[in-house]
């Protein structure tokens, strides 16, 4: 698992690469007030906020990812942020789901309340992330539901290219049976993952961590390759989501910006 993990962390993230000229219609100041403001996006409105957060559309991230970030593939509706695995029609590749933020941040606590569905060879995750695109050294903090089992999830970094600090947690009910909240609050000496308010995982003391800015991502996608890790996809007619009900961001030194805040 560990390798198959590390394929997938260091290949380079394309949407970055490609997001860089459209994040130039918002200022880098106007982003990075957002930021340091906090938010909590519970996606009522009837679209996404643009000023906050960019889809990817177009590419996929390498070799190991079968389908392409698509547009289609991003919807909110009903109150939610969904996510889509669309599958391959004729000679068009599947289409998966992505957002990034557009600002950058560093330190803080992000938590999601959440539901995936079942469905093995694919991969619900909300993360952080920067490297090479960003010229800065692959850093990264997950938060990953493998879809072929939903009664886990797993929780890892990425240090300048290297896995570290990794964990597998249950969570019950399984995920794709209900929403689930998670959380992950990034400090200068430790990271601290949470599941449904409560401390599930934190680094050893002493342990190398993430250190650059980073931007927070929501991804739903799928692999025909990384099989060991995350098992091979089955016919399937119809697409599958990912839903997010909220998420937010609690910059450091700040706290309970929101009732139900594991900063409470």
């Amino acid at each position: 698992m560990p390798l198959m993990v590390q394929i997938l962390g260091t290949a380079a993230r394309l949407s970055g690469a490609i997001a860089i000229a459209v994040v130039a219609g918002t200022t880098a100041a106007a982003q990075d007030m957002l930021m340091r403001q906090g938010f909590r996006d519970d996606f009522t409105a009837p679209m996404l906020n643009t000023k906050r957060w960019f889809i990817s559309d177009g590419w996929t991230n390498g070799k190991h990812q079968d389908c392409e970030w698509s547009k289609k593939a991003v919807s909110v509706r009903e109150g939610f942020l969904r996510l889509a695995h669309i599958p391959a029609e004729g000679d068009r590749k599947p289409l998966c789901g992505e957002i990034q933020a557009r600002a950058f941040l560093q330190y803080g606590t992000i938590e999601a309340r959440v539901r995936t569905p079942r469905g093995s060879g694919l991969n619900a995750s909300i993360f952080t992330y920067t490297g090479p695109t960003y010229k800065a050294p692959h850093d990264e903090i997950d938060i990953e539901v493998l879809t072929r089992d939903t009664s886990e999830i797993t929780f890892n970094t990425f240090v300048s290219g290297k896995m570290a600090n990794g964990e597998v947690v249950s969570v019950d009910p399984p995920i794709d049976e209900a929403f689930h909240t998670v959380a992950m609050t990034w400090e200068p000496d430790r990271i601290t993952w949470y599941l449904d308010g409560q401390e599930v995982h934190r680094t050893a003391e002493g342990s190398e961590l993430p250190d650059h800015p980073q931007k927070i991502y929501m991804s739903f996608w799928s692999t025909t390759m990384l099989i060991d890790w995350m098992g091979e996809q089955g016919p399937r007619e119809g697409p599958l989501e990912y839903l997010v009900d909220w998420v937010a961001y609690t910059p450091a030194g700040q706290s309970c910006l929101f009732e139900g805040s594991v900063t409470c």
